[in-house]
């Protein structure tokens, strides 16, 4: 009964945080103009990503629609060395440009974004242009934000990889050598519970982001802390997630289908969507992150069987973030008195 009304309790909020991020641009003039200037660089760019992008997708599909006649040494189903060589050189293409323009056009984005979002959520005095750009250029702020970045792309690169070369190999020796409906089945439910846990940790990641934004907290502390505040809503982040994951995808797939990269005007409306998207994505992660920081503050300590009152004090020097009970002395220092206690 407890888990059903937890479960309610989380599809209410989930429903009223997106409906929270629609009315965030609505808000204020310069949410629009100050996230579509971000945005320029990240959306001219994009273009030139696409024209690599969709032609790649293509010869993906053209591969693997070829019935396999003989391994490498990598165990990889080829049936054109040429075809497989340009394949090859097109990923690594794809590699360079994912690994740093479009990454930091991304984070600068999503940073500009965040400010917005917060200033506008909290209500606090808008902000003008110059301040905006004194904020993105200030050094130790930025530092850390490279630094939480540089964190969340290493693991998620790392997973992906994993996951992909995962799945890869156990299709080519199923599809070779042990395939029926049995092996069909459980590739599809490993598939989908790597694209589960891909989401949820997605939704820890980007709260990383927005915690070394806001709070000036970085690396392994910001990840840390996004953990923590994640912790008993994974299905909500992973439901938030999905909604742009599913936005990210259709227009991808539409794009393909379309053969955007043929007509200039529909792979610019393709990115356009895939920018608003992408705005729209940082605006919900900001109001996740301030509903689940409020949540935190009434949970009960489980540990100390006693309810606390969260007083959100992050140290600086790389200290961690703690709890205060109501009579003022920390609830990670008492847990450690009575430990040392016993």
């Amino acid at each position: 009964m407890e888990n059903h009304s937890n479960m309610l309790n989380q599809k209410l909020e989930l429903l009223n945080i997106l409906k929270q991020a629609l009315l965030i641009p609505y808000k204020t003039t310069n949410f629009i103009l100050l996230s579509f200037l971000a945005s320029i660089p990240l959306l001219c760019f994009l273009v030139f990503h696409e024209m690599i992008l969709q032609p790649t997708l293509t010869l993906t599909f053209d591969v693997l629609r070829q019935t396999p006649t003989y391994f490498d040494h990598w165990l990889i189903a080829i049936n054109s060395r040429t075809m497989a060589i340009d394949f090859f050189y097109k990923l690594i293409q794809l590699a360079l440009l994912h690994m740093l323009p479009l990454h930091l056009l991304e984070l600068c984005a999503a940073v500009v974004t965040i400010d917005l979002a917060s200033i506008t959520f909290i209500k606090e005095k808008p902000v003008t242009s110059r301040e905006m750009m004194q904020r993105l250029v200030n050094k130790a702020r930025c530092k850390g934000i490279l630094v939480t970045s540089a964190y969340v792309y290493f693991v998620s690169t790392c997973f992906l990889l994993g996951s992909t070369w995962l799945l890869t190999n156990y299709y080519i020796i199923v599809s070779n050598f042990f395939y029926n409906s049995f092996t069909a089945a459980l590739f599809r439910v490993a598939a989908i519970a790597l694209l589960v846990k891909y989401l949820e940790w997605t939704a820890i990641w980007n709260m990383s982001i927005v915690i070394s934004t806001l709070e000036e907290v970085q690396g392994a502390d910001a990840l840390g802390l996004s953990a923590y505040f994640c912790r008993g809503s994974e299905r909500q982040g992973f439901l938030l997630m999905l909604v742009f994951f599913m936005w990210g995808v259709g227009l991808r797939l539409a794009c393909f289908y379309s053969r955007c990269n043929e007509k200039g005007w529909k792979s610019i409306l393709q990115v356009s969507l895939f920018c608003t998207g992408n705005v729209m994505k940082w605006v919900v992660c900001v109001i996740y992150f301030y509903h689940r920081k409020e949540w935190t503050a009434e949970r009960v300590d489980n540990e100390a069987g006693k309810p606390v009152k969260a007083v959100y004090v992050l140290q600086h020097h790389n200290q961690p973030a703690y709890f205060k009970n109501h009579d003022g002395s920390s609830a990670n220092g008492q847990q450690s008195k009575n430990s040392s206690r016993k």
